[in-house]
């Protein structure tokens, strides 16, 4: 495809989720990245340059310190913008509800994350629930990474007629691995102070018939999320009929604590040694064996890499705001295979040994 009829994708905020998108707008042959903001002037910013990418400077105070700091620049912020087709904004929180005026006002599709409120695009992203919705839309929120595990599991018990109610307990990762030396909590566990917590009624955001309650707890690791799930299903099930429905999804992962993948920070570890950049787990990694059905009563755990799972999803946002693929199946199916998501081998004696006991 000549890269004039790629979709130019400018990145706005180069941390956690802006350098991995990047990464994975890269390795789209529908996509060019036309260039990344920033204001910081550190490593993270030197490695922008030394991958070829175009920097752009977020202010006119970020610009003078790039350059002296020895980071050239290719313009500001309305410079990139002017020069693209969909803006991803991937800064920390608040800042994107700000940078929106600049984006409408230049009339560019644009897409936050799911630290803004859903009322600055007016609509919450999930690939699998509400692609076809966000085309010919100019904006669009990808939701939390916690949100998003929870619209991907619920969503495929409902496609299977097994969803009635679901309630959840999150155990929230203090902070991002790469900021663990400036803060987060040591030596104890801080429940959040609202019930419930925002992730379930943001999941309605996207699906609204989801019933679903969430609470969470703050706990001092930095690796990923574990959540456990109760759900009152619509009707009994055996354990094979549930997993059977979690399966129909790409991006949900059935794994096996007896494999040795009994803990997130094997699992991360997995992701490693099968070659993921950042060790990413893009998908919802639910351990089938500890699935657990009693009736209409189902209880499971799963793991949110908050630092990869919205990734694919962001591809996916660009392709609905550009309208150039309209099938969300395509596009889901071009971005797993972008980023590897279906290419992980579960070890058979562990499928073929839970299966004995899932009936």
């Amino acid at each position: 495809m000549a890269d004039d009829h790629k979709i130019k994708v400018a990145i706005v905020g180069y941390g956690v989720i802006g350098s991995r998108t990047a990464t994975a707008i890269r390795l789209q042959s529908d996509m060019i990245l036309s260039g990344v903001a920033d204001v910081a002037t550190d490593w993270r910013i030197a490695q922008i340059i030394s991958q070829g990418i175009p920097l752009f400077a977020a202010t006119a105070e970020a610009s003078a310190a790039m350059e002296a700091a020895g980071l050239p620049t290719n313009g500001l912020l309305t410079d990139l913008v002017e020069s693209s087709d969909i803006i991803v904004d991937c800064t920390p929180k608040h800042r994107g509800a700000e940078n929106a005026e600049l984006y409408r006002k230049l009339k560019r599709p644009f897409i936050v994350q799911g630290g803004e409120k859903h009322d600055v695009t007016g609509h919450s992203f999930v690939a699998e629930s509400s692609y076809s919705s966000t085309i010919g839309r100019s904006a669009t929120r990808v939701v939390s990474c916690n949100t998003t595990s929870i619209v991907r599991t619920l969503k495929t018990l409902k496609n299977a007629g097994l969803l009635k109610k679901a309630r959840g307990t999150l155990m929230r990762r203090a902070t991002d691995p790469w900021e663990s030396h400036l803060g987060g909590i040591m030596n104890t566990l801080v429940p959040e102070p609202e019930v419930p917590s925002h992730q379930g009624p943001d999941a309605r955001l996207v699906d609204p018939d989801l019933d679903v309650t969430t609470i969470a707890v703050r706990v001092p690791e930095t690796l990923a999320h574990l959540h456990t799930w109760y759900v009152e299903m619509a009707r009994a099930a055996t354990k094979a009929a549930v997993l059977d429905a979690l399966s129909q999804s790409s991006r949900i992962l059935l794994i096996d604590s007896r494999t040795g993948l009994s803990a997130i920070n094997v699992v991360k570890e997995w992701m490693a040694e099968n070659g993921r950049r950042h060790a990413n787990l893009y998908e919802v990694a639910i351990w089938r064996d500890l699935l657990t059905v009693d009736g209409t009563d189902l209880y499971f755990s799963y793991m949110v890499d908050n630092q990869a799972i919205v990734i694919p999803e962001t591809i996916d946002a660009i392709r609905a705001l550009a309208g150039n693929e309209q099938d969300p199946a395509v596009s889901i199916a071009k971005t797993n295979e972008s980023l590897g998501v279906g290419d992980l081998v579960i070890p058979q004696w562990a499928v073929q040994k839970s299966l004995g006991h899932d009936g």
